[in-house]
């Protein structure tokens, strides 16, 4: 008899095109897994409002986005379920009775929520944006998943589903899976202007869908060593700021970011042909 797959549970909030810090977050484990685990991808269209909820056209329009982002770094459709959040009732149910269970300090204390409305300059935060975390339980919950690939901004945050998951199940006797979380080789990727994420609120990102020439011109203003003002100039890598735009390209780094880009954009445009 066949084992049962235990089930995977991730996914991208639809709030624009996804870049290399995603990729190195979660991606590519999503891509190593698909195989192993019965995956399932969240389009996590509702948890966008929480920072964009001004922007409905670029939630709708980041579906199809984030799908094909997803797609061309070879996720197999015939393998893993893409599931559109808000298309999902029974996330939404499994919010409201999560969020009866949950006090105030410990959202407020959640230093990822800290982290996250310091970096969009939030003095006051919404109810669904402080219960971000709640929302991703239910995310994980619904299908009973079993593990969760994320970067290590997210830990927090599946330390906290595990809290609620425990204290659902002692209280009312059901049987929702814990689940465990699986970090990136790569805990976090830093931005281009030397912040140290990569995100795309802060347009210090390379996204999977740019070009060639689009990438190079973004690596070559990136922050880089101050000291080496030639390229004969020792320099002290281990310090990064923003670099001169006078320095000779560095041909082998060039090719091989051409190839991951190309790659990249071929796999999207095949996604997009298969799209209806």
């Amino acid at each position: 008899m066949e084992t049962e797959k235990k089930r995977i549970l991730t996914g991208d909030r639809t709030t624009g095109r996804l870049h290399l810090g995603h990729y190195v977050g979660s991606l590519k484990s999503r891509v190593e897994l698909q195989d192993e685990y019965e995956t399932f991808i969240l389009l996590a269209d509702v948890q966008a409002l929480t920072t964009h909820f001004e922007h409905p056209e670029l939630i709708n329009s980041s579906i199809i986005d984030v799908t094909i982002d997803n797609l061309s770094v070879g996720l197999d459709p015939n393998k893993v379920t893409f599931v559109q959040q808000s298309q999902v009732t029974s996330i939404a149910e499994l919010t409201v009775f999560y969020s009866m269970i949950v006090n105030v300090s410990q959202l407020m204390h959640n230093p990822t929520i800290k982290t996250e409305a310091k970096n969009y300059g939030y003095k006051e935060l919404t109810y669904g944006f402080l219960g971000y975390p709640v929302s991703q339980t239910a995310d994980i919950t619904f299908c009973n998943a079993d593990l969760v690939p994320v970067g290590e901004d997210q830990v927090p945050h599946i330390e906290l589903s595990r809290k609620i998951v425990r204290k659902f199940n002692a209280m009312y006797g059901t049987e929702i899976t814990e689940p465990n979380y699986k970090l990136s080789k790569v805990g976090r990727l830093s931005g281009l202007d030397g912040n140290a994420k990569m995100g795309k609120s802060m347009g210090n990102a390379i996204y999977l869908s740019d070009t060639p020439e689009a990438v190079w011109q973004m690596v070559r203003n990136a922050v880089t060593d101050p000291a080496r003002i030639t390229a004969t100039t020792p320099g002290t890598p281990e310090i990064c700021r923003r670099g001169r735009g006078d320095r000779p390209p560095l041909q082998r780094g060039e090719d091989r970011m051409r190839g991951v880009q190309e790659a990249a954009q071929c796999g999207a445009q095949r996604a997009a042909r298969s799209i209806p």
